[in-house]
């Protein structure tokens, strides 16, 4: 893993940091990152995996944030690493065009914390939490197509596809349907009504999540298209990293861990043996990556304690080989979009 640069590490770091990293000395541990080594920070954040990448070993970083507030909170983190840090407002889609562009070139390792970060979550402006009542955004960019935008402007059929694609929400239809009848009264703006509006139509159960929580989900990941910027952003890495170089994703709900274990489980061969091959069939193309230990990983019993967000993480993690790089299939395709009949719809 490189040197203990326990004497020059820089301060943990930059300031105090509002978002603690999930699983980090674990997905430090996966990336092994080495003295002179070229590293992608896909989703910076607070800067948590980069400050550790920098930290271990002599190494450089490239660290990409779709988020303009995430870009600008980091520049004092910028300037504390001398050189060894480039930081660059991008989605994690483009990182093989951001690292040509920046000499990063083949990569040696990349490491993706997939999903919302607490500094946008805890922000009621942002509209991603109905914790208080913000407006209904949810654009980690501030720009494009809002929350607003699908709810007040998507037909019927288009929002139950979302909630229950993205949300895995059972009561899909009646909320959408609720959403199609209210909004002719007055435009949903703001979090609270919308989440109020879910709560009646489709009441949980005494101890269960908010009844809104996987429609608000549901509404975030279609927004910022986070199924298809991950499996996009999978891709790419699997292009520019180098023989040797090391993948690591920690993903936070089963939608986006199945894109990655199928990602990876088709990428490493797991399941593909010569016994199931019929006679005279030709042998697979080799594998781009490799696969090993046990995967997913867990956060441990005192770090779900100490952070109760991470109790949901999972962490694979892969090796990547000399073989080149595959095609995105139709599986991985449907894991990570809706149905094609829905296109253009929103």
């Amino acid at each position: 893993m490189g040197k203990d640069r326990s004497s020059d590490r820089l301060p943990a770091d930059g300031g105090p940091v509002r978002h603690t990293p999930v699983l980090l000395h674990e997905a430090v541990e996966a990336l092994r990152p080495r003295d002179g080594g070229r590293y992608l920070d896909g989703t910076f954040g607070a800067g948590g995996y980069t400050r550790a990448l920098l930290a271990v070993a002599d190494t450089k970083v490239l660290a990409l944030d779709r988020d303009p507030t995430a870009i600008a909170a980091g520049a004092d983190l910028v300037s504390q690493a001398r050189g060894r840090l480039t930081l660059v407002e991008a989605r994690f889609s483009h990182l093989e065009d951001v690292a040509r562009a920046q000499g990063f070139a083949p990569l040696d390792g990349a490491v993706f914390d997939i999903g919302v970060s607490s500094m946008q979550f805890d922000r009621i402006e942002r509209g991603f939490s109905f914790r208080g009542d913000g407006p209904l955004d949810m654009r980690m960019e501030g720009r494009g197509v809002s929350a607003a935008d699908i709810v007040n402007e998507a037909d019927e059929e288009t929002l139950a596809d979302i909630l229950y694609f993205y949300g895995e929400e059972r009561a899909s239809r009646r909320i959408a349907r609720a959403i199609v009848h209210d909004r002719r009264l007055a435009p949903f703006v703001s979090t609270k009504p919308l989440a109020e509006m879910i709560a009646r139509v489709a009441p949980g159960r005494p101890n269960d999540i908010h009844p809104a929580t996987k429609s608000f989900q549901a509404l975030r990941i279609a927004v910022n298209d986070e199924l298809g910027e991950l499996l996009d952003g999978l891709a790419a890495a699997e292009r520019v990293l180098a023989e040797g170089g090391r993948l690591v994703v920690v993903t936070f709900h089963s939608l986006e861990d199945r894109i990655v274990k199928q990602f990876l489980s088709e990428r490493c061969g797991r399941g593909e043996t010569g016994s199931r091959r019929l006679p005279g069939e030709p042998a697979p193309p080799p594998m781009s990556f490799i696969c090993e230990g046990r995967q997913p990983i867990a956060p441990s019993r005192k770090e779900t304690a100490e952070n109760p967000r991470a109790r949901s993480a999972k962490l694979r993690h892969a090796t990547r080989t000399a073989a080149p790089s595959f095609p995105l299939g139709d599986k991985l395709t449907r894991l990570a979009r809706l149905p094609a009949r829905d296109k253009g719809k929103v």
